[in-house]
């Protein structure tokens, strides 16, 4: 087993989005994927299959590879709307498709959340009609990074009124070209409003490897998933600023990340394993198009 604060720190992180870029993969080749994964002795890392609504028809037909003790754990992605009034149709026939799917075959089937990208237009009452259309399902919203820390308080002001499950931010990390990478500051931002406001936050794209670093596919230094799930913790615990978060997710050095059954540490700066659990609940997950590629990354570290 991993270091006690190596497995809270990355305890159902991965959300697996095998039919995303770079993977590509078609919908089946990707269910053979997470039907291994779950069954792998590294499952404990697996989070939800990220699956489009519009693929819903389609994976119904392929359910075989999943069992009541290996089930299929998804994290539904809406589609991306241009304004409120189209989001607010796309969202109902979003939730629509939810309940036919959840209704198929609650044996393999159980949908964890919703993953869907706000329009620039969004104002609080738009937020509040989509906790009536959705009910208590979990659901993470994106904005561009420009927008990520107005998009946050948004977010805050809903769930501090809201007597069911909290809205999430979801950020996107990267992506297959230099220009999708957002800065470590904009990153920095987006981490230190949702410590300060208590809202949920999730990762997309970009996270494939622990330690930041220069990959030549893209042209660009891809921000490392270590990186940036320990900032959000620490920014949490420590009440760090921009400037101070920003420096960790830059780190390009393995040895400045210490795991063991009592701390995780990033040079100086240390958060227990009581403490790490607890801020685990709002520093959800990432999808990554890959399971594969983190796990080898972490044995190369002697992590795993």
């Amino acid at each position: 087993m991993p270091a006690e604060c190596l497995y809270a720190l990355l305890t159902d992180s991965i959300d697996y989005a095998g039919m995303f870029p770079p993977c590509s993969l078609d919908l089946e080749r990707a269910f053979m994927n997470q039907a291994q994964y779950v069954r792998s002795q590294d499952a404990w890392m697996l989070g939800a299959f990220v699956l489009s609504v519009g693929q819903f028809s389609a994976a119904k037909q392929i359910l075989s590879q999943f069992d009541p003790q290996h089930s299929l754990r998804v994290s539904a992605l809406g589609p991306k709307t241009d304004n409120a009034a189209a989001f607010r149709e796309a969202l109902a026939e979003t939730n629509a498709a939810i309940q036919s799917f959840s209704a198929h075959n609650v044996d393999l089937i159980s949908i964890n959340q919703l993953e869907m990208f706000l329009p620039r237009d969004v104002d609080l009452a738009l937020l509040k009609e989509a906790r009536s259309i959705i009910g208590n399902l979990p659901a993470f919203w994106e904005a561009s990074a420009d927008k990520a820390e107005q998009t946050i308080g948004l977010l805050a002001e809903h769930n501090s009124d809201a007597d069911v499950a909290t809205f999430g931010f979801k950020l996107r990390t990267g992506g297959v070209t230099a220009d999708a990478f957002p800065t470590s500051m904009q990153i920095a931002k987006a981490l230190v409003a949702p410590a300060t406001h208590q809202v949920p936050i999730k990762f997309t794209a970009g996270l494939h490897h622990p330690i930041r670093q220069f990959r030549d596919e893209v042209k660009a230094k891809m921000h490392g998933f270590l990186n940036v799930l320990g900032s959000a913790v620490l920014a949490a615990e420590h009440k760090w600023d921009e400037k101070q978060t920003a420096a960790m997710l830059e780190d390009e050095d393995p040895k400045s990340f210490l795991f063991d059954d009592k701390f995780f540490a990033w040079r100086e700066w240390k958060i227990n394993i009581k403490r790490l659990k607890d801020r685990r609940k709002f520093v959800t997950s990432f999808g990554s198009c890959s399971f594969d590629e983190p796990r080898q990354d972490l044995r190369a570290l002697n992590l795993l």
